[in-house]
This record gives structure tokens, sequence and C-alpha cells, in this order.
């Protein structure tokens, strides 16, 4: 699913790129000089590689592998934590994952195989294989489905999707859930993720190769490409390997909830370790599966800076490809750079952010970047009156707008929406937050005004010019006394996004939320069910059972309504 901004922003893995000059480093030393050079360098980058990930380790939010391969050179292949906590069996390179979403990249070239085999085309209408498709499927074609712009709604955010979650589904059944809903938009005019769109694509798989979705993948991408530790994954069959799910719960780590591996079908079905991911990424880009002119279609974005069952966007000036994972119990990411053939692979089986954060930091660190850790930012001391020149509104987006105020000697920034959010001085104009690893620096005319800042965080540089005014007050709400008592039925983790949960945690007659890598706030009763903030203008609403238990919430923020299932 597509990340939901919270407080800060979720993405929070910060990419500082330097530019390499290597060649001028080596122009006056000889060959052996150089290569002792070299051989220093990469052992200090695998080094600083280990400190990154260890950090998260550490810090419990992450237990998985790690590769990191420069073409056929593999820089590090490594596991972390364990793949089973119960026995002390530890994660290894051979360790199977979940791969959630990451799945869809091979949905997306099995449908280039079928079309290169004559068995279907991307533009033709999906009403050409499904004559029985509803009258408002009429435009949607096979690229829209590939590049999420179908209209189709999530059936994954529908209010009974937890409830249906853990019980076995064919592909039939599955699109019978979305086949009649309302589009949210006509096709092609805008893009929304879409894990129907997706499971649809499997269903059409089925129908036109006559084979299960998981039989199509396993003889015509993993067979081919020897990838002999990747398949769809089952509940009741005995996997060699396959590391347990695990997710953050109120006391500590807990056993992730059950999903019927029927449900995420083509959408998220599918497990591989990161050696055979890079099979993957090797055997793709190579031209080992599809032809050039498939491939050029599968890595061209479209809207969003997304192609077929892959994001390609531009990160400090390289190519990035990519696509991360969410599934009870396991979060991922698989990252391609094609201008030196580097490619990045996390796999956790614990719930979290993680995979995003660290693969960011391996490529920087691999391009010879810097990558400096939260705990590792220092506080210098600055004039507070410096904060004047910079205390305003700043538009990073139409409808996202970053307030910088000052509050004596300290520095608070508050996203649309969102949460206060104290950052600190690392020098004149660049500063820092604690609770999430992102960094701010300003731009400023020559009176020392800001003129804009630049928010430095998920690897981007995003730009925000001041603007004039400032964005609307939280909305007043009452509040109420209820039994506390029920906040029982609330406690617990809800997951908005792949790498993006929301915890309910309850401390006596006060009921706090936190979300992933931010801070932790008190909600307030309005009635037995529907809670506000008063940090930020958003509102959760809880779903509950005959017996009172939280099946999910809703989240209501910038006039969206955002369902989060329970995920324990």
């Amino acid at each position: 699913m597509k990340r939901t901004i919270f407080l800060l922003a979720c993405a929070s893995a910060i990419s500082l790129m330097t530019a390499r000059n290597s060649s001028l480093l080596y122009a006056h030393t000889s060959a052996g000089s150089c290569q002792s050079d070299m051989k220093s360098a990469a052992a200090a980058s695998l080094a600083r590689m280990e400190q990154v990930i260890q950090s998260f380790v550490a810090d419990k939010q992450f237990m998985g592998a790690v590769l990191v391969a420069r073409g056929n050179d593999i820089l590090l292949d490594k596991g972390y934590g364990f793949a089973n906590l119960e026995w002390n069996i530890p994660d290894s390179p051979k360790t199977k994952f979940r791969l959630g979403s990451i799945t869809k990249q091979f949905t997306a070239a099995s449908i280039l195989l079928l079309e290169e085999r004559g068995k279907l085309g991307v533009n033709d209408s999906v009403k050409k294989y499904m004559p029985d498709a509803p009258a408002a499927w009429d435009k949607i074609t096979i690229f829209n489905l590939l590049t999420h712009t179908s209209g189709i709604p999530s059936f994954t955010s529908f209010p009974d999707y937890a409830k249906l979650e853990p019980f076995p589904a064919t592909s039939t059944e599955l699109v019978a859930r979305f086949r009649d809903k309302p589009l949210d938009f006509q096709p092609g005019e805008k893009w929304s993720y879409s894990n129907s769109g997706y499971v649809l694509l499997g269903y059409l798989i089925e129908k036109i190769s006559g084979e299960s979705y998981a039989h199509f993948v396993q003889g015509n991408i993993f067979n081919l490409l020897g990838m002999a530790d990747s398949g769809y994954d089952s509940n009741s069959a005995v996997i060699q390997n396959r590391a347990s799910g695990y997710t953050p719960g109120q006391n500590g780590i807990v056993n992730a909830g059950y999903i019927d591996m029927t449900i995420p079908l083509s959408a998220g079905a599918l497990y591989s370790t990161t050696e055979d991911l890079l099979r993957w990424e090797q055997g793709l880009f190579a031209g080992k599966l599809i032809s050039p002119a498939s491939l050029k279609k599968m890595t061209t974005p479209f809207k969003n800076d997304y192609g077929f069952g892959l994001g390609i966007r531009t990160v400090n000036g390289q190519e990035q490809i990519e696509h991360g994972g969410g599934i009870e119990g396991f979060n991922t990411m698989l990252t391609y750079y094609p201008a030196d053939k580097l490619t990045v692979v996390v796999l956790a089986n614990l719930n979290g952010a993680a995979p995003e954060e660290i693969a960011a930091d391996l490529h920087t660190i691999a391009e010879g970047g810097t990558v400096l850790l939260t705990s590792e930012r220092k506080v210098v001391k600055l004039d507070p009156k410096i904060f004047d020149n910079y205390v305003g509104s700043y538009q990073l987006a139409p409808d996202f707008i970053l307030k910088i105020t000052r509050e004596g000697d300290r520095f608070i920034t508050q996203a649309s929406g969102q949460g206060q959010v104290e950052i600190f001085p690392e020098g004149d104009h660049d500063f820092f937050a604690k609770v999430v690893n992102a960094q701010i620096t300003f731009v400023t005319n020559s009176q020392g005004r800001a003129t804009e800042l630049i928010l430095h965080q998920g690897g981007r540089d995003q730009h925000a010019l001041r603007v004039e005014g400032a964005p609307a007050e939280p909305k007043e709400h009452k509040e109420i006394q209820v039994d506390p008592k029920i906040f029982e039925g609330y406690v617990g983790s809800y997951q908005l996004a792949p790498n993006f949960s929301i915890t309910i945690t309850r401390e006596g007659a006060h009921l706090f939320e936190q979300a992933t890598s931010q801070p932790k706030f008190e909600i307030f009763p309005e009635s037995n069910k529907d809670y506000f903030l008063k940090v930020v203008d958003a509102r959760i609403t809880f779903v509950t059972d005959a017996q009172g238990r939280a099946t999910e919430l809703i989240l209501h923020q910038g006039g969206a309504d955002q369902h989060a299932r329970r995920v324990e």
C-alpha cells in the first residue's frame, strides 16, 4: 500500500549523497597503492553498513536478512536476529521471507510474458478477457491495472477485510469482493494504489494461461532464473528455512496475526530469499526473462513515479527502481540502481519501517556517501534570534504546509494536520529531528531571512517555498468521560500501510496512540468509539465486534478516512 503521512512523514531514511571523486584520489597513486586504498575503502564501507544495520537491530526495529551487490560482486550478505524467536534460530541469507507487495513486479513480468507470446496486449480492455465485468469497467485496461490507475478501490481497505482475511478464497471469489464497488475515479485519471488491481491481474493470468498463478510464476520465472528458494507461500505446506513473522506489541515483540495466503494472491503472496532476489534483478535487467521492449514498458513511470509493479524515481541524480512490501509479520524492500548495477535487498520478519530506511542508508554508503545516525548528530549552540528569520510557513505540496515556530530557545515544526516536532540545530541553516530521521536546511536571502526550506527525508530532498499565512488550527472537540475498561478492547496494533502502523496502548485511565517511528500521544474520547488528538487535527474511530474488541480503526485526517486493520 502507499505510505501514509501522519506526523512529520512516514518515510524516514536519510540519504546524504556526496560526490564521488575516487578518480581524482587515485590519479597520482601507483597500481599497488590504488588497490590497497580501494580495499581499505571497501572495508570501511562494509563496516559502516554493519554499524547502520546494527543500530536498527539494537533498537529492536529490525531482524531479517540484507544483501548489497554491485553487479556480481556481493558486498554484504548476512542475516540479523532470529527467523524463529521461540527456538532462537538465526536469520540468514538462506531464510525465506514473505515478500508482500514485492510480489507485484513478478505479476507484472508475468503479464508481459503473456503479451510477448501473443496471449494479450497491455492496452487491451479487461472486458476482452472478462466479458461479464461490470459496466463501470468498460474503459479499464490491463495497463490501468498495472499502473494503479484503474480506479478500482483496494479491497484491503474495505471495512470487512479483517474479518475475511483468515479464510481461504479463490481468485474468482476475491474479484467478487470488489467487482461491483463504485470506481474511485475514471480509469487513467488518477493514481491510487490498489491491491484489487493486482489481484485482478492474477485472475487474468490464470484465465488466459490456463494455469494457477502459483504454477505460472514457478514455471515461467523462478525455474527459468534458478530461483530455487522462491515460491507461493502456503499456510499448510512445510517450507524449509521459512521465517516466522513478528510484529511490535504493547510489551515487546509478539507473533504476527494470521492471514490465509490465498488472500494476497498476485498482490503479495510470494516468498523468497535475499540471494534469489539478486538472481531476479540480474535476470530481469540482463534480458534473461523479458525483451528489452517489455523491460522498458515495465520501468517507464506513468503516474506518481510508478511503472508496472515498480516505482521509478531519481534520487540524487541516480535512477532508482524499487518496491517495498508489507504483510503480517514481514516488511521488505528491493531496490536496483541501473547506472552501476547496484542491488539492495532488505527482508524483515518484524513489521516496521526499518527495511526502507536501511536500504536507503546502504545505498548511500555503497556510493561513497555519508550516513549520520540520529544518535551521532551534534546539537550546536545558536543565538535563538536566528530562528526568527526562519519562522513561517513553507509549502511542500498544494495541501501540505510545514509550519516553523519558535518557543523561547526551542524550534518547532508542524506539518499540515500533524503534531509538533522539535528540531535541533547542527549549523546556522541545518536542523534535525530526533523522533524521526529527517533534517531541514533553510535557504536564506542576503538579509538572512529564509525564502525556502529543504526537507531531507527518505532519500529525497524536497523543496518548500515560504508562503504567507499558516495552516488552520486543529478543530475543537469536546472531551467526555468514559469507562476506561472499554480501552482494553482497543489496545493493539493497526496497519495503515505495509511499513506504517498505529499502536494503541492504555495507561490507567488514559489511552495513547503511537505511529511507526513517531512520538506517543494521548487520545481523548468524544464518544465510546470516537477519539481525538489535541496536538494534531486528527480523530480515530474504533470499529468493534459484538464483544467490543476493535477489529480496525479509522483515522480521520486531512479530509480523508483511512482504514487500518488490527494486525495482532
